[in-house]
């Protein structure tokens, strides 16, 4: 016979109105998948939209380019205007494109214009790392032309820090956006405890101090309700492979605000061109008015496709009602933590309100690394980050609260016996 605690979180499913589109999911049998905040999982309709691609290209050859369906010349654009309401954004300030960091290189190298003092890139100690790297390299090979003899380019630099480790303070953010400072670029969602910035907050900030604002909203986009252009933001950039469930390794995106068209891309390419002219093949770039004009080489036709499928279901489902669902499934997922695991050590990094709180829970262990193998071994996937984090995802498209309780109820089983005792503390080569 069920336990309560199961007939309760059957009784929520029951309940749930989204429950239906977990059945377009490839879901493994007595496997609970709760790392869609790493690698969202394949739909059906992302599945059908890269056959599609796939038989068009088998069939049309190089015509596919303008007898596709959409054309793929368009691809990157028809795509941007599907994922526009996702950010808050208008069609032509949004393009599928590139990578996550190469397209933070494109909108450093292209809007970095130090001008007098302000020659400063402003990050958080929290931010991915990849953020900080493609940071870092820019100002290591672009930072003499704005620094003087015997400066070092990490003066270009500006750090702020955290007082937990794990969260980050909006008045600190602030503070530190001072008359040095030319450019910030900060997470919309943490990608360790899963806190979400009132970047309308930061972005208002950010103007009244003449900062240009840049948002990596990777760990935020389909999880959480944006509205770039009312906020007013500069730039923003992201990954489609977590909450946008468009496959390993997919296309990314980027949001560039319409008071910054019209300027010559940073790093110019074939693809950066006016589609109007781009196959006159003039001698000299004319490049696209919005956000299409920092694109540059040929688009990933293949791993663009599944991205038409998997936005099909979001716009289905609806960001709205996306977002309450998955504020439920934390709550719950955090309660039962609370409830259940008290005793072993574990403490939630997340923050408790839904207005600071993103799509994941982050749970921090001594052990963290070594209970992560353990919940793989018994069929849950969570993933680990360094030094101490545990973290489970339940995606508000095809995670139930049977599957969060479920979790809990395994995590707890190998507390109790001590599980992860047997197993080494070696990071596993899971991203």
């Amino acid at each position: 016979m069920a336990s309560s605690g199961a007939k309760e979180a059957a009784r929520r499913d029951t309940l749930d109105e989204l429950a239906e589109f977990r059945t377009q999911f490839y879901l493994q049998p007595g496997t609970l998948y709760l790392d869609g905040n790493s690698l969202g999982l394949l739909c059906r309709p992302a599945e059908a939209s890269l056959l599609r691609v796939l038989t068009e290209w088998k069939t049309l050859g190089i015509k596919g380019w303008t007898d596709a369906q959409p054309p793929w010349f368009f691809l990157a654009e028809e795509l941007g205007k599907q994922v526009a309401p996702l950010v808050g954004a208008a069609e032509e300030e949004v393009i599928i494109t590139n990578s996550t960091t190469v397209n933070l290189h494109q909108l450093l190298v292209t809007l970095y214009k130090p001008v007098g003092t302000r020659r400063q890139v402003l990050i958080d100690a929290l931010s991915f790392p990849s953020d900080r790297y493609a940071v870092e390299s820019f100002l290591r090979r672009s930072g003499s032309d704005w620094i003087g003899n015997g400066h070092d380019h990490r003066s270009l630099l500006a750090v702020v820090g955290s007082s937990d480790g794990l969260t980050l303070d909006e008045d600190a953010l602030i503070a530190a956006m001072t008359e040095e400072v030319q450019m910030a670029i900060l997470p919309v969602v943490l990608y360790t405890s899963g806190q979400w910035l009132d970047v309308s907050r930061l972005t208002a900030a950010a103007r009244e101090r003449g900062v240009l604002l840049g948002l990596d909203c990777s760990h935020s986009i389909g999880a959480v309700p944006h509205a770039l252009s009312d906020w007013g933001v500069d730039f923003a950039f992201w990954c489609s492979y977590k909450y946008l469930n468009a496959g390993p390794g997919a296309t990314g995106g980027l949001y560039l605000n319409r008071r910054h068209f019209g300027q010559m891309p940073g790093l110019a390419g074939w693809f950066s061109s006016d589609k109007a002219r781009q196959m006159d093949m003039a001698e000299h770039l004319d490049p696209a008015e919005g956000a299409g004009g920092l694109q540059i080489g040929t688009p990933n036709i293949l791993s663009m496709a599944p991205l038409e499928g998997a936005l099909q279901l979001l716009a289905e489902a609806g960001l709205e009602r996306l977002r309450a669902r998955s504020l439920r499934l934390t709550e719950y997922l955090m309660a039962l933590v609370e409830a259940e695991l008290s005793a072993y050590g574990f403490t939630i990094a997340t923050p408790r309100e839904a207005h600071r709180r993103g799509g994941h829970v982050a749970l921090v262990h001594p052990e963290a690394v070594r209970i992560c193998k353990a919940l793989r071994a018994a069929n849950v996937i969570p993933d680990y980050r360094p030094p101490n984090i545990v973290r489970l995802a339940p995606v508000a498209l095809y995670t139930t609260f049977v599957d969060c309780y479920e979790a809990i109820q395994r995590l707890k089983r190998i507390m109790e016996a001590r599980l992860w005792k047997a197993l080494d503390r070696d990071r596993e080569l899971v991203p």
